[in-house]
């Protein structure tokens, strides 16, 4: 559906929830990265804190005006290049909605892989959040570890 497979519907209290018409998060088909850092090479704070549903795109946005151009050299980049189904609106999720990923997985859905998903949302200058595929864990690497993107967009 609309470049990716549909991940999660909103619900009352989510950013961008409508109740007049139906909203929610689609994720790629596949991976965009088996393998890439967070940040672009310099350990700086951002300030895309956002955990929340519906604040992905903002936490992207946020990290790429910091990290400056090298756009697939880096997680949320990458993750904005993406454009499945001739979509340009990518973003790398926050860490709940990439909690509704992971969720998406273990219902059998998405192709993910085990390994570690970074997050948009960043903890401090040195270290931001990732969600363990193979058991829904969250913990909070350095940015120069390399780990998967799945992009996500919303409809």
């Amino acid at each position: 559906h609309q470049g990716g497979i549909v991940a999660y519907i909103f619900e009352t209290g989510d950013a961008g929830y409508d109740a007049a018409v139906q909203h929610g998060l689609i994720a790629a088909i596949t991976d965009q990265s088996t393998g890439i850092r967070w940040s672009n090479g310099s350990n700086i704070t951002t300030g895309a804190i956002a955990t929340a549903i519906g604040t992905g795109l903002a936490n992207t946005n946020t990290i790429i005006t910091i990290q400056g151009a090298l756009l697939t050299g880096y997680a949320a980049g990458l993750a904005s290049t993406h454009d499945g189904g001739s979509y340009t609106d990518w973003f790398l999720p926050s860490i709940d909605e990439l909690n509704k990923l992971y969720l998406l997985k273990i219902a059998g859905f998405g192709s993910f892989t085990n390994n570690g998903y970074w997050s948009s949302t960043e903890v401090d200058d040195d270290k931001a959040v990732r969600l363990l595929f193979n058991n829904g864990n969250r913990n909070e690497p350095n940015k120069s570890s390399n780990n998967n993107v799945r992009a996500v967009r919303t409809f």
